[in-house]
C-alpha cells in the first residue's frame, strides 16, 4: 500500500506530465485582458474550473459562478464561498465562487445581514478585511469551521481553481494580486491581499498555515457590530514569532448600511487617490456558456474614464509557459510531507 504522504502527492505529481502547465500563482492577467477561464488545464485529477473569470452585468446575481474577486475598500470587497449549500469548505475549496458586498463586479451579492462586523486595514504591504458573519447566508454549512483558499493548492491550480483577485487600493487602478489568502469558517473570515510590488508578498500571504486560522495568519482588532476602516502597520510574517496584532491608526467607523448601500465608496486610509464616480468592471467579448447553472457572460461595460477594453480569449501575459514552477513544486512537496 502506498504511504499517506505519497497518496497526497499524486495530484501534484500528475501535473508534471502536462505540457506547458503554468501554476495559477505564475499567471499574470491584466485586468483588461481577463479570459473566459483562467484554468485551461482540463482532464486533471480535480476536474475543470467550475466557473468563469469574465464577469459583468450579465453574470451578476444569485446564479453567478464568477471566480474573479476584489478587495477595494470596507464597502467593496469579496470573499470566496460555495455556489450551492450543503458541503463544507474542505470538500469544495477548489470550487468556491466570489460573493461581494456590492453590485458591479458580476458576482453574487452578499445578502444584507451577512456581515455583522468588519475591519479593513491598509498597511504598507497588504490590504485585508477581517470580520464576523452569518456564514449560512453565503451557502456555508452552519457550524463549519471552514478552511483556507489561496492561489496555490496541492496541484498548484489554486483554491478555487482559476480564482483571480484584483484591487485598486495600491495604485488607484486595478492591479492583479498574486499572493493572497482567505480563511472562512466559524462565522468568521479574513481575506488578505498582498501588494505585488513588494518583495515579501509571498511571506506576508503565506499559504502553508492552513490549519492555523485568522488569528495566526491575519491578526486584527476586528469586533462584532463594528465596521471600521484603518491604516495599520504590517504584521510579522505568519510563522515568524508569536502572532501579534499590529498597531492601527486613522480608523473611521461606519454603519452596516454603508456596507450594503452601494453608494459612495468608503475611502481607504493611506491608499492612492481613486476616483469613485463609478465602479468599473471588465467588458466581455466571450459568448461561451459556463458550466453549471451560471449565466453566460455577454455584453460589455465601460471603465470609468476610459473606453471599454476588449477581452482576450486567453490569459493576458502568463509569463513563460513552464514545465512546472520548481519553487512552487518544492514548497507544495514539503508542505504535504
Amino acid at each position: 500500500m502506498p504511504s499517506k504522504s505519497f497518496t497526497a502527492l499524486i495530484p501534484l505529481l500528475s501535473i508534471l506530465f502536462v505540457h506547458g502547465f503554468t501554476p495559477l500563482v505564475d499567471k499574470r492577467v491584466p485586468w483588461d485582458q481577463i479570459p473566459y477561464k483562467v484554468d485551461t488545464d482540463v482532464g486533471l485529477a480535480r476536474g475543470d474550473q467550475l466557473g468563469y473569470n469574465i464577469c459583468n452585468s450579465t453574470t451578476e446575481g444569485p446564479q453567478s459562478l464568477c471566480q474573479t474577486a476584489y478587495i477595494n475598500s470596507l464597502d467593496d470587497f469579496c470573499i470566496w464561498a460555495p455556489s450551492i449549500p450543503g458541503k463544507t469548505v474542505g470538500e469544495i475549496e477548489g470550487e468556491m465562487i466570489a460573493w461581494c458586498t456590492r453590485p458591479g463586479h458580476g458576482t453574487r451579492i452578499m445578502p444584507e445581514g451577512t456581515l455583522t462586523g468588519v475591519q479593513l486595514t491598509k498597511t504598507p504591504d497588504y490590504i485585508q478585511v477581517v470580520g464576523f458573519m452569518d456564514q449560512t447566508k453565503i451557502n456555508m454549512v452552519a457550524g463549519d469551521e471552514g478552511g483556507e483558499m489561496d492561489p496555490h493548492g496541492a496541484d498548484l491550480r489554486g483554491n478555487p481553481m482559476g480564482g483571480l483577485l484584483y484591487t485598486n487600493a495600491f495604485t488607484g487602478t486595478y492591479t492583479q494580486v498574486i499572493e493572497w489568502h482567505d480563511f472562512n469558517g466559524g462565522n468568521y473570515f479574513c481575506f488578505k491581499a498582498c501588494d505585488p510590488r513588494g518583495k515579501d508578498d509571498a511571506n506576508f500571504c503565506q499559504h502553508i498555515y492552513d490549519t492555523q486560522g485568522c488569528g495566526f495568519n491575519a491578526p486584527s482588532n476586528a469586533k462584532d457590530k463594528v465596521f471600521e476602516s484603518c491604516a495599520g502597520d504590517s504584521q510579522a510574517f505568519p510563522g515568524v514569532g508569536a502572532p501579534q496584532v499590529p498597531a492601527s491608526s486613522s480608523c473611521s467607523q461606519y454603519q452596516s448600511t454603508d456596507i450594503y448601500g452601494g453608494g459612495t465608496q468608503v475611502p481607504v486610509p493611506g491608499a492612492s487617490t481613486i476616483s469613485f464616480s463609478s465602479t468599473p468592471t471588465p467588458s466581455a467579448s466571450s459568448t461561451k456558456s459556463s458550466t453549471g447553472s451560471g449565466t453566460t457572460p455577454t455584453g460589455s461595460r465601460t471603465s470609468s474614464g476610459s473606453s471599454s477594453p476588449s477581452q482576450s480569449s486567453n490569459a493576458g501575459s502568463v509569463g513563460i509557459p513552464t514545465f512546472l514552477s520548481i519553487s512552487g513544486f518544492l514548497l507544495s512537496l514539503f508542505s504535504l510531507l
